[in-house]
């Protein structure tokens, strides 16, 4: 069984681990009806549309 020669030092060990702790960007896709960015599977808060639906009533429309 292998063991280790000699303690790895923190570096190495959060150099290593940051490659995995990376934040990614959100996707944001442009709304189907007004062409606003938003995050998939979301109601646009702009126009309130889902899937060229319109789901709820937004300010801006009142």
């Amino acid at each position: 069984m292998a063991v280790p020669k000699f303690k790895t030092s923190k570096a190495r060990t959060r150099r290593r681990r940051s490659i995995n702790m990376k934040m990614t960007a959100p996707n944001l896709i442009s709304c189907s009806s007004c062409g606003n960015k938003i995050l998939r599977h979301r109601v646009c808060p702009k126009c309130g549309c889902y899937k060229k639906q319109q789901i709820i009533e937004s300010a801006e429309l009142a």
